[in-house]
């Protein structure tokens, strides 16, 4: 069968596609890339929801999605040690920033601890090393602690809210700390620790619902059952060498407490 185009239009078409760039036959047949992709979409949609067909009434296709604060909830409701809560997580896979993280980061100190510190997120040492405040901001939290006879080895347990990177060392979203706040609820509760110190606004966005730590810290407030103290962030304090004095003040009045009877 003879084409419909002369030699000329022919010769012009395949010139003007030479010119875009069209130097190479790849298949036999055209691909429609806006379908290839649409379909892909499709796909990944179908895998993350689950399809329920009505049995017996002949109802429609209903599409139920999954909740993963619910299942948050649910895997850290079963988990009766500190070895099974850190399996839980591990296992939870609806949070994205776990795709993106080297490791899980869990928890450092002493299991049982009087003082319990809630960080943000790890950072990119925290990341590589699988523990949190790590690098500068780590090493300025020991000093901090040890002014008070306090150390991560003997009398301080630490984890974040987030047990996984955020990409460029973003803020957490408000969906992401919400998945994930029922793990950081089970952990107070398996610790059992005297005093929580909550550093930064994401930690205290999540543990008493309010942000703003400049405005926050230094007042004593309650979540989990516990005593917070909200408390400026390391990392914050590496940036604002200023503001030490007022994480001294905070750091005598968790003493105060501690040694109080």
């Amino acid at each position: 069968m003879e084409s419909a185009l002369d030699w000329h239009t022919a010769h012009a078409l395949l010139a003007w596609q030479m010119e875009m760039g069209v130097d190479e036959a790849i298949s036999d047949t055209p691909v429609d890339r806006f379908a290839v992709e649409r379909a892909a979409r499709e796909q990944a949609q179908a895998k993350k929801s689950q399809v329920a067909v009505a049995r017996g009434g002949g109802g429609p296709v209903s599409e139920v999605k999954a909740d993963p604060v619910a299942e948050a909830g649910q895997a850290a409701k079963g988990a009766t040690s500190l070895d099974a809560l850190r399996a839980a997580m591990d296992a939870f896979e609806h949070c994205e920033l776990k795709r993106g993280a080297r490791s899980l980061v869990f928890s450092d100190g002493l299991p049982g601890a009087r003082v319990m510190i809630v960080g943000e997120a790890p950072g990119r040492d925290e990341d590589r090393q699988g523990k949190p405040f790590v690098g500068k901001a780590g090493q300025l939290l020991d000093r901090m602690l040890s002014a008070i006879g306090l150390s991560r080895s003997e009398s301080v347990y630490i984890t974040n809210v987030m047990p996984w990177r955020p990409p460029q060392n973003r803020e957490p979203r408000p969906e992401e700390i919400a998945m994930m706040l029922p793990f950081l609820r089970k952990h107070i509760a398996l610790v059992q620790p005297e005093v929580l110190l909550v550093m930064g606004n994401i930690s205290c966005q999540a543990l008493l619902g309010k942000r703003g730590i400049t405005r926050l810290r230094g007042h004593w407030a309650e979540a989990e059952g516990k005593p917070v103290m909200p408390m400026l962030h390391p990392a914050y304090l590496l940036r604002t060498p200023t503001a030490k004095r007022e994480a001294w003040a905070d750091l005598l009045a968790v003493k105060a407490r501690l040694e109080s009877p």
